[in-house]
């Protein structure tokens, strides 16, 4: 059922309303990252000052240009390590609109879903930002000591976060947040199986800016595919 639903939804990838909120969701994004390393450049520089005594020195004039300046590669890394996360928690505005177009063509008996509100929307989208970019921070650790399971250990928890999410997203729609949950935990593990195959592209550049939509789709068809069950 897994791949029959992946298969599906990268099926209908060229379906215009796929494209309208990968594009928006990737123009946003970096709208978004182009903002955080302005603002973590021109912060570095206004926390420093125009000058900074220091003692047997002097007064150094100069101090903040540099740290500004080394301010760019640093953001220019955490931009990349955040564009999933942030592109994930922007496009997670739209993938509604993901849902019903896959319902539309899949599923058309199933009428209209009931819409989630954008401000609930919103919040889950910052709550599934925040929670990737800690649990990810705290995984650091383990990549670090269990080097050799690295990427397992990223593809099984990224897996898990991104499985809960699409999947939830999909059944809200049509069954409520709480049922929901109930049938989350029920299938617990075929749900993660379906997020692992959405976190191993992740590490691939560009190909992961697609996991949002693709992520949505393929977890709508399970949802149906559950719900029957």
């Amino acid at each position: 059922m897994i791949f029959d639903a992946f298969f599906k939804a990268l099926g209908q990838m060229g379906d215009p309303r796929f494209r309208s909120v990968l594009l928006r969701g990737v123009g946003i994004t970096v709208a978004v990252l182009f903002a955080f390393a302005a603002l973590m450049v021109w912060g570095a520089g206004w926390l420093v000052g125009d000058s900074l005594t220091l003692p047997w020195i002097g007064t150094i004039t100069w101090i903040d240009n540099v740290l500004s300046w080394a301010m760019v590669p640093v953001t220019m890394v955490a931009s990349v390590f955040l564009m999933v996360p942030v592109a994930s928690a922007v496009t997670g505005l739209f993938l509604e609109e993901v849902a019903q177009a896959v319902e539309d063509v899949h599923y058309p008996d199933a009428g209209r879903a009931t819409s989630v509100p954008f401000s609930e929307a919103a919040l889950d989208g910052l709550g599934f930002l925040g929670t990737m970019v800690l649990a990810n921070g705290v995984a650091l650790v383990l990549y670090l000591l269990f080097a050799p399971l690295a990427p397992f250990i990223f593809w099984g928890l990224n897996g898990f976060l991104l499985g809960r999410e699409y999947f939830i997203l999909a059944a809200m729609r049509r069954v409520g947040r709480v049922e929901a949950k109930r049938l989350w935990r029920r299938h617990l593990v075929t749900i993660w199986a379906g997020g692992v195959l959405m976190a191993m592209p992740l590490s691939v550049p560009l190909v992961n800016l697609l996991i949002p939509v693709l992520g949505a789709a393929t977890f709508t068809h399970i949802f149906h595919g559950l719900n029957r069950t």
